[in-house]
């Protein structure tokens, strides 16, 4: 995988270069193919898998707009969080393209359900997030975790969690071709008692914080940045893109500014607007993993 600069509004762009033609896909809701274990994207015929974690670093260091050149139908699953992905976007650097950004607001709340499980935006001055997840293991339980989300709270509290799973459903996945890939490297295992990764967790709460992660991806599907809070209960790829989908037939639910827009200069003076430093340490050759 190799990430390339993009222009002003151009986007996340994703380019299969082992395909001829057709090979590229660019990152948005209405591109999202499948969401079993992971977001797909598919445009023309043409795949790419597992976008979320990279997205969610685009998102959580402020990155609008970038290519990204794969040779194979998904993203490297690196150790199964974002850090080796934000690690080489604060190597490489990024820089302001002199355009201000948009912003959708949420004015009133939209919700999506299935059985048990729940995704909502609600309106709030910034983008907030609350999730809580319920599983039986005695290792995991019952988590809930708030945060506001900037680059900093991003770096600090969420792009190291990993993706996590059962061994039962590893093997049940293996045994059928899925998951080859998975390993104790790039993900928590659990059996029915205990963690099998020798290392143990980064933090007590990995799990729930793995959840935002993946959510924060999810969401940057949209394509510009939502100013709300997300509120979660045991919600996965499904049905956050259920969010975004409903979100956008509830025109009547969310407006979208420009920070300096002039006719709403009172309302978006009092949002908080998540804040992202500009890494200037820019490199001529791009990152590479």
């Amino acid at each position: 995988m190799v990430i390339r600069p993009a222009a002003v509004d151009k986007g996340i762009v994703f380019v299969r270069r082992d395909l001829a033609g057709n090979n590229w896909i660019k990152a948005d809701v209405c591109n999202v193919r499948d969401t079993t274990l992971a977001t797909t994207l598919g445009l023309n015929g043409v795949t790419v898998s597992t976008v979320e974690h990279l997205m969610s670093a685009f998102s959580g260091m402020g990155v609008d707009n970038a290519v990204v050149e794969v040779d194979a139908p998904e993203i490297p699953i690196m150790d199964g969080s974002a850090r080796p992905f934000v690690d080489l976007l604060k190597d490489v650097g990024t820089q302001v393209q002199g355009k201000c950004k948009k912003l959708l607001v949420i004015k009133k709340e939209v919700s999506v359900s299935d059985g048990e499980s729940t995704a909502m935006l609600l309106p709030s001055p910034d983008f907030r997030i609350t999730y809580k997840i319920e599983f039986s293991h005695p290792f995991i339980g019952v988590q809930t975790y708030q945060m506001s989300l900037s680059d900093v709270s991003y770096e600090e509290e969420i792009c190291s969690a990993r993706t996590f799973g059962f061994l039962k459903d590893v093997e049940y996945l293996q045994a059928r071709g899925l998951a080859l890939g998975g390993s104790l490297k790039n993900a928590i295992i659990l059996d029915d008692h205990r963690i099998i990764n020798k290392e143990g967790l980064r933090c007590p709460d990995e799990f729930v914080k793995h959840k935002i992660l993946d959510a924060i991806g999810d969401l940057s599907l949209l394509g510009i940045p939502i100013i709300g809070h997300f509120v979660a209960y045991k919600s996965g790829h499904r049905l956050n893109n259920l969010l975004l989908k409903e979100l956008m037939a509830r025109r009547e639910c969310w407006t979208m500014v420009s920070r300096f827009s002039k006719d709403v200069f009172d309302e978006v003076a009092s949002l908080r607007i998540p804040s992202f430093r500009v890494l200037d340490s820019v490199q001529a050759i791009p990152p590479v993993i």
